[in-house]
Formats: structure tokens, C-alpha cells, sequence
């Protein structure tokens, strides 16, 4: 690891979430990753690799995008990591330039689930042996929340604070799919999807994309780019596909994948859980938030609903998780979520959150989970480390 380049971000883009399903999903890939290119300052023709993470939006995504731009000859990979597939993209460029392969790479995520849904729990695949027994994904999520109210004594208005919060912050940030506020009360009244979990705690169908560029430190010396732009730092960067899960736990529980990975991450980066500032976690579903924290070294086991209760993890507060709005409010199109969740970091680092600006934000977390399989604790977890 010692031999590995560093790595700088120095463009980013988005485009809002919600519902577009007239626009095909090159034509948000389109917008985020010139956007991303214009951001960066360089030309275009500079990118010498592409890394395009989705889930369900067909063939060749990856070049549709590009093609329309001007970008083509130059090698494209779609990526795919179920809900990760966004920060498997962007490991995928960190990992390439690190490594010295490339010295400028480019990774978007994009997703139209809109175009291809009519609402409803995402489709998983039906050899499995769970999915065939009826199993969906809020209905695990049910079951992880479920237990964890039993065994640490959280009652389900905690989990409806997971959500109030999340709105309140997504009501600041522009691109939110979910912007407006909400209480405690709305949240139980809610319809209810799958005990505990009312509609409003769980994350929403939507349609985005969201792009990075990364180059190396020599790189980022030589090219003529507006210095107001502050590069930003990839100090950590892991995936790691699930192990397989306790014989006697709740299956597809994320919790070892997530501390797995997120260890390596901070080994990497030789930095700590109480280093972080700012903080954007996987949070599909309300209890994500719980378990995740947890996770990754913020609380102790089963102490997770104390940063919610005290309101520690607000943007203003001493660890801002989500500041975004997250997954929950604003949004979650599978493909592009990590890359969103990426820029996020990026615009905190460089004090661009207008309105909801994590104080002297120095260092951020990226983690993105993925996907479920029967006996395995999920199909893959990526976790960033950023800095100025």
C-alpha cells in the first residue's frame, strides 16, 4: 500500500433527484458528468478512462452517456455492485490511478428507476432461495428493526426521529428528492410498509446521476485549472464483497461487512471514527442509520439511537451523518446513489453547502452497502475517506 499514488478529486457533479422518466438515463449521465468535466477544469479529451455504475439501465450505458458529449475511443466500464455500484465505480477510478495505470479517470453513477418502475420494493433475484419465500428488502430491513428495538430497548419513535432529521436537513439541500419537513407523529401515521417500518422510513423510487473526476498528484501539478476549485484528497479507499453470516444471527445483517471494511478503510487512511466531520452512510432504511453508525466506530453496539436522541449527528452537531437528507429524503437511485453520497463529501469539503454546511468540515466518510443474498451479510460495501 505504501507504493500507491495519491489521488485528488478535482471535479464533481449531479443533477437533481426525483421522478424523470422521460429522460433516458444517459441523458442524466450526460448532465452530471459534463458538469463533473467543466468543474474539474480540464478538457474533456484529457479523461482516459470511464467507470459507470448502475443496476438497471441495460447495455452500454456507460458509452451512451459519453457518446454524447464527444467521448469515445477511450476505454468504458459499467460497473455493477447492486447499490454500490456507484463507489464501485469510484474505487474502480481511485484504483486505476493509484495503481498508475491512468493518469485521469472519470466515474458517474446513474439510475431512471422511474422509466422502468411504477413504485413498489426493488426486484431481487428469485433463485433465491428467501427472495422465492417472499422475502423483500424492507422486509429484511423490518426484521433487522424488529430486533434491534427488542434487544436495546428503542422504541420506534426513535426510528421516526431517524426520519424527521433526515428531512430536515434534505429541506436545505437543492437537489433533495424529499424537502419538506416533517414530525414524529406524521412519520408513525404514516401507512406501515413492513412492522416497524412506516412508508416515510423507508427510501423513495428516483432517478439521478452524479460524477467525479480523479487524477494524480503529479497530475494535478502540471494542469492548468481555476485554483479556487481545492482538489480533494481520496486518503482511504475499499470494497469488499459479504461474508458469510452467522449460523445463529439475522441473516444479510450489514454490520460485519461495513466494520470490515470501513476498518481497512481507516488503516488506510491511518486515521479514526472520531476524525470524521462530516458523514454520508447507506441509510435505505431508517434503522440503516442505527446500524451503520454503529459500524462504523461512531457508537458502541446497540448505542446508535443515542446520536439521535441527543442530536449529535445533525449537521450542526458533533459527527454530521447525512447532512444531505441521505437515502431517505434525498433519495436513492441505486446506481448513482454512491456517487451523490461522493459529491456530497466534496461540496462539505470545500464549504460549498450552502445552507447546511458542516462547520470546519476537514474530513469526510463515504459508505455505500449493496445488495442481499441468503446467508451472507450483503454483496458488497464500499467505503471512502476523503480530505483536503
Amino acid at each position: 500500500m505504501a507504493n500507491l499514488r495519491d489521488v485528488y478529486i478535482i471535479g464533481v457533479g449531479q443533477t437533481s433527484c426525483g421522478k424523470f422518466p422521460t429522460q433516458a438515463a444517459h441523458m442524466l449521465g450526460r448532465e452530471a458528468t459534463w458538469a463533473a468535466i467543466k468543474d474539474s477544469g480540464i478538457h474533456a479529451r484529457d479523461i482516459e478512462i470511464g467507470f459507470c455504475g448502475h443496476v438497471y439501465q441495460g447495455m452500454g450505458v456507460g458509452q451512451r452517456t459519453l457518446k454524447d458529449i464527444g467521448l469515445v475511443g477511450q476505454p468504458v466500464i459499467n460497473v455493477e455492485g447492486a447499490c454500490g455500484s456507484g463507489t464501485l465505480s469510484f474505487w474502480e477510478a481511485w484504483r486505476t490511478i493509484a495503481y498508475g495505470q491512468h493518469d485521469v479517470a472519470l466515474a458517474w453513477g446513474v439510475e431512471n428507476l422511474s422509466k422502468i418502475m411504477s413504485g413498489g420494493p426493488l426486484p431481487l433475484e428469485e433463485d433465491d432461495i428467501e427472495v422465492a419465500l417472499g422475502m423483500s428488502m424492507p422486509g429484511l430491513y423490518a426484521m433487522r428493526a424488529k430486533k434491534y428495538l427488542d434487544e436495546y430497548g428503542v422504541s420506534p419513535e426513535t426510528l421516526a426521529k431517524v426520519v424527521v432529521k433526515s428531512r430536515k436537513h434534505a429541506a436545505k439541500n437543492p437537489i433533495a428528492q424529499f424537502r419538506k419537513e416533517t414530525t414524529v407523529e406524521q412519520v408513525l401515521n404514516d401507512p406501515l410498509i413492513a412492522d416497524p417500518l412506516t412508508r416515510s422510513m423507508c427510501c423513495p423510487v428516483g432517478d439521478a446521476s452524479a460524477a467525479a473526476v480523479l487524477v494524480d498528484g503529479e497530475t494535478l501539478k502540471k494542469i492548468k485549472r481555476d485554483t479556487s476549485r481545492m482538489p480533494i484528497k481520496v486518503l482511504g479507499c475499499v470494497a469488499q464483497s459479504g461474508g458469510y453470516a452467522s449460523a445463529t444471527g439475522l441473516t444479510c445483517d450489514p454490520s460485519e461487512n461495513v466494520k470490515r471494511t470501513s476498518e481497512m478503510a481507516y488503516e488506510q487512511a491511518g486515521l479514526g471514527p472520531k476524525d470524521m466531520d462530516a458523514v454520508e452512510i447507506h441509510d435505505a432504511f431508517a434503522i440503516a442509520e442505527l446500524i451503520v453508525a454503529e459500524a462504523l466506530g461512531f457508537a458502541k453496539k446497540g448505542e446508535g439511537a443515542r446520536l439521535i436522541e441527543e442530536e449529535t449527528s445533525n449537521y450542526d452537531g458533533d459527527i454530521a451523518i447525512n447532512a444531505s437528507g441521505g437515502l431517505l429524503s434525498r433519495g436513492h437511485p441505486v446506481g448513482a446513489t454512491g456517487l451523490l453520497q461522493t459529491v456530497e463529501i466534496v461540496n462539505q469539503l470545500r464549504g460549498e453547502a450552502t445552507g447546511y454546511q458542516v462547520p470546519d468540515a476537514k474530513i469526510g466518510l463515504i459508505e455505500t452497502m449493496g445488495g442481499a443474498q441468503p446467508a451472507m451479510d450483503g454483496i458488497t460495501c464500499v467505503v471512502s475517506i476523503l480530505g483536503k
